[in-house]
């Protein structure tokens, strides 16, 4: 009979799953929870944070399986361009405007591939922000400015 290997890696997960689960479901609860036909607006962060901490111990249990994949290398290239390529948006959105914003927040996100060359990117991200510019601004005629103040818009 083979004994139980434990993944330190899923057990570790599963539980910041449910401590963040449980930290949620208490901030939540101090709202007003309601019942599922008249939902308060703690209601739905409650039950989003049960089912984080449902999920936490479903990690936990695969956790316990006889065998496991080795954990491979860190992206530490993907986490380093994707991470901050949104809080980029965020902080530039409204001072240089959408088109600017969006251009150099895909093209900061691009870059978190090895195999992303330069050409590539500039009509990925050309390609991308003309897209979205046709189908935000011009089809759902979203109200926001295209160009911003700090480029003198």
């Amino acid at each position: 009979m083979k004994s139980l290997n434990f993944s330190s890696r899923d057990i570790v997960c599963g539980a910041l799953f449910i401590l963040v689960g449980l930290f949620f479901a208490v901030q939540a609860y101090g709202l007003e929870l309601g019942t599922a036909v008249r939902m308060g607006p703690g209601y739905f962060p409650f039950v989003l944070a049960g089912i984080l901490v449902i999920l936490g111990i479903i990690v936990i249990i695969q956790g316990t399986q006889i065998e496991h994949e080795p954990m491979g290398p860190i992206a530490w290239r993907g986490m380093l361009f994707i991470l901050p390529a949104p809080v980029f948006f965020g902080l530039t959105v409204r001072g240089l405007g959408f088109v600017p914003s969006l251009f150099l927040t895909a093209l900061i996100a691009a870059f978190a591939s090895t195999k992303m060359r330069p050409g590539m990117a500039l009509l990925l991200v050309g390609g991308l922000t003309i897209f979205s510019v046709v189908v935000f601004s011009y089809a759902l005629g979203l109200p926001f400015r295209r160009f911003g103040p700090w480029l003198g818009q």
